[in-house]
């Protein structure tokens, strides 16, 4: 019975990533570290997300700038910092262009 009753339940995301894209802009020179937080569980998965949400902003790099790839994972979101920050499933947030300290400070946190 117990059984059944937990399988009715679907559980909170378990995870979730910060990505980083390098984004041309049209009013810039060169492209850009742009910051998302991705609610997806899937790495792959959020890449891509990540990619199509930078698309609007401008031309995503094709290659290497300055040591970073085009498309990179940053760190993976905690279940505590999604729910402190309240990142949703499937939601795509924007960051900007500075590095999320926010995001990355919850991480370090100790437990609680």
């Amino acid at each position: 019975m117990a059984l059944a009753i937990a399988s009715c339940y679907r559980p909170a995301m378990a995870g979730g990533w910060m990505i980083g894209v390098m984004v041309r802009p049209a009013d810039e020179p060169a492209p850009l570290r742009h910051f998302f937080a991705v609610g997806h569980e899937d790495r792959a998965k959020a890449e891509w997300r990540a990619i199509d949400r930078a698309l609007l902003i401008g031309q995503v790099a094709e290659s290497p700038i300055g040591g970073l790839e085009p498309v990179h994972v940053v760190s993976q979101l905690t279940p505590k910092t999604i729910k402190a920050l309240a990142l949703k499933a499937g939601e795509v947030r924007a960051l900007g262009w500075r590095w999320p300290r926010k995001w990355v400070t919850l991480e370090a946190e100790g437990p609680g």
